[in-house]
């Protein structure tokens, strides 16, 4: 594993762990959390599967 696909393995879960955070603070709708969050997912796996 690069240290890219390193990074990309902690920085992914950062980014849900933020939204749900802010979703359970209402700061973030649930429709808008679960784009940050689908879109952070889709993003770290093509990023790492190209890696």
């Amino acid at each position: 594993m690069s240290d890219a696909q390193a990074g990309l393995v902690v920085a992914a879960p950062i980014i849900v762990g933020f939204s749900i955070a802010l979703y359970r603070m209402s700061v973030l709708q649930r429709y808008s959390a679960t784009v940050a969050v689908a879109a952070s997912c889709v993003i770290a796996a093509v990023l790492f599967l190209q890696q």
